[in-house]
């Protein structure tokens, strides 16, 4: 940032009211999920369709992953500003539309759109941060960003439990309302970030094979081996349209004047290989979230409430870590090691889950998830730091965008397929807690290789020196 205009420095006050904004924005969708997860037995109860109710989280999901990249892409275009104010507003009428539903379905249709609005709002929030602070003071705020990130994550499930024991499950949707007010709000007075009006046209050819081929992704490893059987020909259907859309996605982007994802990003070893480290570790961070509670419930008969309070201590290492490198990259502008670090510390977090028996106390099995976060956020922060410092100004929106996409699908995949890993080695009715405690650490020894991809890409991260000069101020103006 310029030395001329002090006041927009990030640390200074102006910057930290549009921080606030933006991570309020990016609260709304963290805790929304683990709200809703704690919503759901009330919800089913309320509505009917407990056949549905894997597609309250799964819909949401599917918008979420559909729209990632084309927010980026065209907030590149039109300005982030406004996309982010799109995407708050497409968020908040959606979730009074979830609060207000009467049927399974009327809330499955709500969610669906409710997701898509949240896949701008954690890919704007970053790209916004990225646009104001020089890559060199960025993983501080990345820092700050994760560490709110944790606090959302776990005050979510003890927020869920007070609404449905004193109010309604509506509320889980409700508490969105005030916050978009507040996050609208500032954003609109204290965020002006300058763009380009670019004369470019969006490949909405492009856009929808790929939202297709993500779409079908999801569907399949959502639905395979609960509502479908793995070998089935619906299974078949999905994964042969996962294939034939991607496919006719490449084709598209070799030939389009241009391109919704320009495959000359893919020519940059930065980009891809920051997107193999997101999806490695996404896997590695969400298997642990979704695993790590299954040992708490069912094998030592902790209620949900109390296993999302032991799952602090994973949120919390990941936030620390986050915290505790964002410093470290600003005082010495490396940032290299950290994620060879991280996946060394992940992989023997995995591996020291993998040795969780029926005796294993509660506390230690939550201090394990606590290694493992640490290991993962020494891999979330500088993956995403690097990406902003290597990509142009103009394809910022567009590499933030595709980076959280990959981190995002490594859980969607991953999740699934760990499950079915799970629900293999459980009898078919009536496991009990020794059931648990015999197939659960087949999920993490499964789940274990993944910290050695995550170790093979950090190996040959680039390390290229930060910028210290950010891409805009606060209120700068262009022609």
């Amino acid at each position: 940032m310029t030395k001329t205009d002090p006041e927009t420095r990030a640390g200074t006050r102006g910057f930290f009211v549009v921080f606030l904004a933006l991570q309020l924005a990016m609260m709304m969708s963290t805790m929304d999920t683990t709200i809703v997860a704690t919503a759901l037995p009330s919800i089913t109860h309320d509505l009917g369709g407990t056949a549905s109710i894997a597609w309250v989280v799964s819909s949401y999901l599917l918008g979420q992953v559909a729209t990632m990249s084309l927010y980026g892409r065209v907030s590149d275009i039109y300005g982030r500003k406004r996309v982010l104010l799109f995407a708050i507003g497409l968020f908040v009428v959606a979730s009074m539309a979830c609060g207000a539903a009467q049927t399974m379905p009327q809330l499955v249709v709500a969610r669906l759109i409710q997701g898509m609005g949240a896949g701008g709002l954690g890919v704007l929030g970053m790209a916004i941060t990225g646009d104001l602070v020089p890559p060199r003071q960025l993983g501080r705020w990345l820092g700050y960003q994760g560490a709110i990130f944790a606090v959302s994550a776990v005050i979510g499930p003890l927020i869920g439990g007070l609404f449905v024991d004193h109010l309604s499950w509506r509320w889980a949707f409700y508490v969105n309302i005030p916050l978009a007010i507040i996050a609208t709000t500032l954003i609109v007075t204290k965020l002006h970030v300058p763009y380009r009006r670019i004369p470019h046209s969006i490949d909405f050819v492009g856009s929808g094979l790929m939202t297709a081929s993500l779409a079908a992704l999801v569907v399949l490893t959502t639905t395979g081996g609960k509502d479908f059987e793995w070998i089935s020909w619906e299974i078949v259907l999905l994964a042969l349209a996962v294939v034939g859309f991607g496919a006719l996605f490449l084709r598209r982007e070799r030939v389009a004047r241009e391109p919704f994802i320009p495959l000359r990003l893919f020519d940059s070893p930065m980009f891809r290989i920051v997107s193999a480290l997101n999806f490695a570790s996404g896997l590695l961070f969400l298997g642990g979230i979704f695993f790590l509670p299954v040992f708490f419930q069912e094998v030592a008969g902790v209620d949900a409430t109390d296993s999302g309070l032991l799952l602090a201590p994973l949120m919390a290492g990941t936030a620390l870590a986050t915290l505790y490198i964002g410093k470290r990259v600003e005082r010495n502008g490396k940032y290299r090691k950290w994620p060879i670090l991280g996946s060394v510390i992940a992989g023997v977090g995995v591996a020291l889950l993998a040795m969780l028996t029926l005796d294993t106390p509660v506390l230690v099995a939550s201090a394990l998830g606590g290694v493992l976060g640490v290991g993962v956020g020494l891999i979330f922060q500088p993956s995403i730091l690097a990406i902003q410092n290597g990509v142009e100004k103009e394809d910022l929106g567009l590499g933030t965008s595709t980076a959280l996409l990959a981190r995002q699908l490594g859980g969607t995949v991953g999740t699934p397929l760990l499950g079915a890993v799970l629900a293999a080695g459980l009898p078919t009715h009536g496991a009990t807690a020794a059931d648990f405690a015999s197939a659960l650490p087949w999920v993490f020894i499964v789940a274990a290789p993944m910290s050695l991809v995550a170790l093979f890409f950090a190996l040959r991260l680039p390390e290229r020196p930060l910028r210290e000069v950010a891409h805009f101020t606060l209120g700068e103006a262009l022609p």
